[in-house]
């Protein structure tokens, strides 16, 4: 039997498993350093089939990682389970409506992602014992990916120095082998120290913080000309001193995410923009300091690796629509607005758009392309992959055109067509990584790869040693402390 159809009967034999799995971690719906049950769930599953689980993994609190096997090589299937905040919606319609007004929502599709990497750590240790095959098979549950870099804290205490490959793979729109960088990014909260004063009987006594953030925005916004077109400064204000104008504000804070292509990049803007916030400190007459929240290195593409899960992503074959699936897909697409819409069709073929639009979720497999795509956006996979060969996937769980953080996206995440997609990545995973256990010589020409698009250049984790991972209070303890009191 050809390994695409070990592995799809391997995964197809326990996919009430994975499906279930991923419908329970999409109603916790639980955001970043805050996954307490989905971690739990994914560990008791894995726990289940056979894994030894190591939980708080690099001192987070929803962070574990799942081993079966000994010895090398050593494969790693990363998982992630973090939802976004204000992004409720309910399952399976075509009109925006929440399950719990403000409440969260996974409008990334990560209750799909780290369920189809377990589908695959699960397929690949069967796979290990009814063939007798040496190596190890590990699923790292990786929390907080949405802006919280829990891969970068996990990379920082060395939990990937023995990996010989990493594996993983992202819902979206189509079926394709991910063949991008990323952004580089560092997220920074800096506050403002001022002195507070009566705004009308003794303004000249007081110092203001709010004109610290205000002027701190002034001074980034003239950065923007003299930086490389590809950078992104974004902020938020998070503190403005009170609500009362006659009150001289004596603390205020601003939050900003730095992006570029490069690490190195980032690093030499965060600099800049740090002598920004001294500058707008000096010009206030108050005190600055800033706290570096999270940050996350660029990606690393790994082309052998690519070659190999695009071919076993053909052996396989996308999964075909129904047309109950299809049918959904039409409403989806139709509640899109309209320049989501032209901003999808602008990155294929007019042919393909048109064809699109009739069926939003069309069953064919992308072609490799030469080279990478720079993605707009910024991952904490970025971190593993300095750090060891990676490879990432994505399949079409969602109807052509839908936007990444979006309610149409919630909708659309325990559709039977999301299901069956994200078993099409659990497969394809899976048989990278058994072919990789397989064969030394794929290992060391990935590994090669890796060595070549470094350049020498060592990796240097993004996150300052003085920081650390929030830990937040796990609900299931604040209920059992609140019933043994009582």
């Amino acid at each position: 039997m050809r390994l695409a159809e070990t592995v799809s009967e391997l995964v197809e034999r326990k996919k009430k498993v994975f499906t279930d799995a991923s419908d329970r971690v999409w109603e916790f719906a639980e955001i970043r350093y805050e996954e307490f049950e989905s971690a739990e769930l994914l560990s008791r599953v894995l726990e289940q089939e056979g894994f030894s689980v190591e939980r708080q993994a690099a001192g987070i609190q929803t962070a574990f990682v799942a081993s079966f096997g000994s010895g090398k090589p050593v494969i790693a299937l990363l998982g992630e389970y973090d939802a976004l905040a204000g992004l409720s919606q309910q399952a399976g319609l075509d009109n925006f409506d929440p399950v719990a007004a403000g409440g969260h929502g996974h409008g990334c599709g990560h209750n799909l992602l780290g369920t189809g990497a377990l589908a695959a750590a699960v397929a690949v240790k069967d796979y290990l014992i009814a063939n007798k095959v040496p190596g190890t098979v590990r699923f790292y549950g990786c929390p907080a990916e949405e802006s919280g870099a829990g891969k970068t804290f996990m990379a920082r205490k060395g939990l990937f120095d023995d990996v010989d490959t990493a594996i993983t793979w992202h819902p979206g729109t189509s079926n394709a082998i991910m063949q991008v960088t990323s952004l580089a990014t560092t997220t920074v909260r800096f506050r403002f120290l001022g002195k507070s004063t009566h705004a009308a009987a003794e303004p000249h006594l007081g110092r203001s913080s709010l004109d610290a953030v205000e002027l701190m925005s002034v001074g980034v916004n003239y950065m923007r000309e003299h930086m490389i077109d590809q950078a992104r400064i974004h902020y938020a204000v998070l503190n403005t001193g009170g609500s009362a104008p006659n009150v001289v504000q004596s603390e205020a804070e601003v939050l900003y995410s730095i992006r570029a292509p490069k690490s190195a990049q980032v690093r030499e803007l965060f600099e800049r923009v740090k002598d920004v916030a001294r500058g707008a400190a000096l010009m206030s007459g108050t005190r600055m300091e800033f706290f570096v929240t999270g940050a996350t290195s660029d990606l690393i593409p790994n082309p052998t690796l690519e070659r190999v899960m695009h071919r076993h992503m053909e052996e396989i074959a996308p999964p075909v629509p129904s047309a109950e699936d299809i049918a959904f897909a039409q409403r989806i697409f139709a509640s899109i607005p309209e320049p989501d819409k032209q901003s999808a069709a602008s990155r294929t073929s007019r042919e393909k758009a048109a064809a699109l639009r009739e069926n939003p979720l069309l069953p064919e497999l992308a072609p490799l392309i030469e080279g990478s795509m720079p993605m707009s956006a910024s991952t904490d996979v970025g971190d593993v992959s300095w750090l060891v060969p990676t490879i990432q996937c994505t399949t079409a769980t969602w109807a052509f055109s839908t936007p990444g953080h979006s309610w149409q996206a919630v909708a659309q995440g325990q559709s039977p067509h999301a299901h069956k997609a994200m078993l099409y990545a659990g497969k394809a995973m899976a048989a990278t990584a058994i072919e990789a256990l397989l064969d030394p010589q794929l290992i060391a020409a990935a590994k090669q790869d890796l060595a070549l698009q470094l350049a020498g250049e060592p990796y240097v984790c993004p996150i300052p040693e003085d920081v650390h991972p929030p830990q937040p209070q796990n609900p299931a303890n604040t209920r059992e402390a609140m019933t043994l009191s009582t």
